[in-house]
């Protein structure tokens, strides 16, 4: 059965149906009549031959059938308007544009360093970067796709790993006591520095075999770019995050301490609504990221 351009009224008035559970509702948002919003249903339901609605006393609900629909329906619209929404500021600006949701830790130590190659190939594309802790809303005019650190599994979400993450401990060299480490032990009697991830020094002491040492965490920040710049700085010991911690070992104002690398239980993912098809540019950054991550 093919789509044709008839049948784009009937379905409009179904989705908005489906979407307020009330004919009445969606006749105010069409600028219809409650009697033309029905009509145009039951015109869908004749020529598909199922009942998309239930029809009660006290209004309507979706059938089984009439759920699958409004689904199929929701997402194609909702894939219309990002692309209406793109062209339209596409238009405004003269470029397309990519918004993006990640951490601040990855977007300042791992990602910016990249970027000069992503513009290079495509120098059109206008990137807008959102940096925070809490969990993406991909609202419309929000973020395209973000990229997270978690368990890689997220109701409503597709979610594309992107890299492993290993945690060790590290610490200025300047700060007493480093010079003359040389077990995973000894490490627990340094001022140690800790951030909000759900693996910190408790779960790396048990890895290294160590136990039965009480741990006295002196400092404690919600940003892990934070504990780093503060071991630099040669306030304590902090348990490091390898793809965050490379410039500061690169530039030697941290040192790794000894003691084994843990593979973290959580990595680091694309993720966006399952729902929704990326848009021709979030697609291409999302290719060119999986790519340029594994070089």
């Amino acid at each position: 059965m093919s789509l044709r351009p008839d049948w784009l009224p009937a379905l409009a008035a179904f989705e908005s149906a489906a979407r307020h559970q009330n004919f009445a509702h969606a006749a105010e948002e069409l600028h219809l009549t409650a009697s033309a919003v029905s009509h145009h249903v039951r015109k869908l339901e004749a020529r598909l031959g199922v009942a998309l609605f239930q029809r009660h006393a006290r209004g309507v609900s979706l059938s089984m059938e009439g759920r699958k629909l409004a689904d199929a329906a929701s997402s194609a619209l909702t894939d219309l308007e990002a692309v209406l929404l793109a062209l339209r500021q596409q238009e405004e600006t003269g470029q397309e544009r990519i918004r993006i949701s990640t951490l601040h830790s990855l977007a300042f130590v791992w990602l910016m360093p990249r970027l000069p190659r992503f513009s290079a190939l495509y120098p059109q594309l206008r990137v807008q970067f959102d940096t925070e802790a809490s969990l993406t809303r991909f609202d419309d005019g929000g973020a395209d796709l973000a990229i997270r650190h978690g368990p890689g599994h997220w109701p409503g979400l597709t979610a594309l790993p992107l890299m492993d993450e290993t945690l060790f401990p590290v610490a200025a060299p300047r700060l007493a006591g480093v010079r003359k480490l040389r077990t995973a032990a000894q490490i627990a009697e340094l001022p140690l520095i800790a951030d909000l991830a759900r693996q910190g020094w408790q779960d790396w002491f048990r890895a290294a075999g160590v136990h039965g040492v009480k741990l006295a965490e002196r400092y404690l920040f919600s940003d892990s770019t934070d504990a780093l710049h503060a071991a630099a700085h040669g306030l304590g010991a902090a348990l490091a995050r390898e793809r965050i911690v490379t410039p500061w070992l690169a530039d030697g104002s941290l040192v790794a301490l000894p003691g084994p690398r843990v593979v973290a239980r959580w990595g680091y993912f694309v993720v966006y609504p399952s729902h929704r098809r990326l848009r021709a540019s979030a697609q291409r950054f999302v290719d060119w990221l999986m790519a340029d991550s594994r070089s």
